[in-house]
């Protein structure tokens, strides 16, 4: 019988795998900059990591190294990105995104307070992926919202995430 502890526990329904030119840097500095802790890491005969998975709470990214002509860094395709990442913290984001910028992450956009409750901020790694990084920081209502951006909203949170 399969086991599937692992698969139920550990991913969620949806995980990002990112590609590097140099994935052990981007383990180093995805771990100084936003905090993600490498979990598994499988490696070749050479030593070149070919796999490794990274958490930072309940969130799992996967990254990889460079693999075929469509998995790609974005320094690999003149810094083209077809998605951005977004991490949910309860640490403080100022102080996170500080980390980043000290951790090398070009940043993008400052922390602002969002229209939908979070404080975000944007930044870029030195392989050019995009992260959003965001902490609840109050509920909004979905008619507040609305009236916010003037916006039609199907769907919305109908309980306060923050404590």
């Amino acid at each position: 019988m399969i086991d599937l502890r692992y698969t139920e526990a550990a991913m969620s329904a949806a995980t990002a795998a990112l590609f590097y030119r140099d994935p052990r840097a981007a383990l180093a500095f995805l771990a100084a900059g936003l905090g993600l802790e490498a979990f598994m890491v499988l490696e070749d005969q050479s030593g070149a990591i070919a796999h490794a998975e990274l958490r930072l709470g309940a969130a799992r990214i996967m990254v990889g190294g460079e693999w075929s002509a469509d998995a790609k860094s974005p320094l690999s395709v003149e810094g083209k990105n077809t998605q951005i990442v977004h991490l949910t913290i309860d640490e403080a984001v100022d102080a996170h995104c500080e980390r980043a910028r000290a951790a090398g992450f070009t940043i993008l956009m400052a922390p602002e307070d969002q229209f939908y409750g979070d404080r975000t901020y944007r930044a870029r790694d030195p392989e050019g992926h995009v992260w959003a990084v965001g902490q609840a920081i109050r509920f909004v209502s979905r008619e507040d919202a609305a009236a916010a951006t003037g916006l039609t909203i199907t769907g919305w949170p109908d309980e306060p995430s923050v404590g």
